[in-house]
């Protein structure tokens, strides 16, 4: 768990079926966000899964 002074800049989005987005996440960076995508495409995942930097407009 991050500590108070870390700031959580990066996002993973979730979109479903229904294309409903969803927040998974928030990471200090964009590695990390990165790499929870990864794993969640790894498990064969219909949603669809990206990153963005907080602040960003929305796909």
């Amino acid at each position: 768990m991050p500590d108070s002074g870390t700031t959580l800049l990066w996002q993973v989005i979730r979109q479903d079926d229904n294309g409903n987005h969803y927040r998974v996440g928030r990471y200090a960076t964009r590695d990390e966000a990165q790499r929870v995508v990864d794993s969640l495409d790894s498990r064969g995942h219909q949603p669809l899964y990206w990153v963005e930097r907080i602040g960003e407009p929305a796909r």
